[in-house]
């Protein structure tokens, strides 16, 4: 039950992700289109790119990857002949850093909500949502590592 609402979270951040970098494709191509042929940029496209879309298509489907197994590996020693208990730790550490990472960014996103940090340009963007992403998308993935630390069987995950 656990395993199902896991993957059912990483489904939906996978999916606001690729919704993201949908938007970033639309954003940049009507911005091009409306330069070229009517002279007038999509005044909010770089902002809300570089601010919330670019995040969120990082970091959201990150959990989702790792658990596809489509993730970027640079194996030195294949992975059948790594002992179990070496894996397993390897996942463990690989979690303490996302934990880590989790824990920064969330504290980063917290102080731009309490303070009302804002960047100012052709909107005021609320900078608290731009960063918000990042712990939701690393914690995801802390999340999916320990399960898979303690996975007992743990050379197949759910997909």
């Amino acid at each position: 039950m656990v395993g199902n609402a896991q993957n059912k979270l990483e489904d939906v951040l996978h999916l606001i992700g690729c919704l993201s970098l949908v938007a970033v494709v639309v954003l940049i191509n009507a911005d091009i289109l409306l330069r070229f042929f009517a002279s007038r940029p999509v005044q909010i496209q770089f902002e809300m790119t570089q601010l919330y879309l670019m995040p969120a298509l990082a970091t959201l489907s990150l959990a989702r990857v790792f658990r596809d197994g489509g993730h970027l590996a640079l194996d030195i020693v294949p992975e059948q002949v790594i002992p179990e208990i070496v894996r397993r730790l390897i996942l463990a550490l690989s979690a303490s850093f996302f934990i880590a990472v989790t824990w920064m960014s969330w504290r980063f996103a917290y102080r731009a909500f309490q303070r009302g940090a804002v960047e100012y340009g052709v909107m005021d963007w609320p900078l608290g949502w731009a960063y918000v992403v990042v712990p939701i998308g690393c914690g995801a993935l802390a999340l999916r590592l320990i399960t898979e630390t303690f996975r007992r069987n743990a050379q197949s995950s759910d997909t």
